[in-house]
């Protein structure tokens, strides 16, 4: 009995290593979109290091400009289009377009 109940755990623990890489190729193909996206960002964001303009506003008119980016980071890692993964992942870049913004301006660590 007590065999049995060690291979059970055993084969648990073993389902439960690294459930969230069941395709790794899907996992480096949403790496790659993220670090795309994230290099638009950055570039774009550059450019409003002396800009006094408010932070967040700049941040959602870089986002709109890295639009293609995103959009291949939403198609790569929301194969189903749930609204609510899109919203996010939106949200998501405007957050990141925003701190891009100000790490330009030395205000961000």
């Amino acid at each position: 009995m007590r065999t049995l109940i060690f291979v059970a755990l055993l084969s648990l623990a073993a389902c439960s290593v690294n459930s969230q890489y069941s395709a790794p190729w899907a996992v480096k193909a949403v790496d790659k979109t993220y670090e795309a996206r994230d290099a638009c960002l950055q570039r774009q964001a550059a450019p409003y290091a002396g800009d006094t303009a408010d932070a967040s506003s700049i941040g959602r008119a870089i986002s709109a400009n890295c639009q293609a980016e995103t959009d291949a980071l939403n198609a790569s890692s929301n194969p189903h289009r749930d609204p609510a993964v899109t919203a996010a992942i939106r949200q998501d870049s405007d957050f990141r377009a925003t701190g891009y913004v100000l790490k330009a301006r030395g205000q961000y660590n």
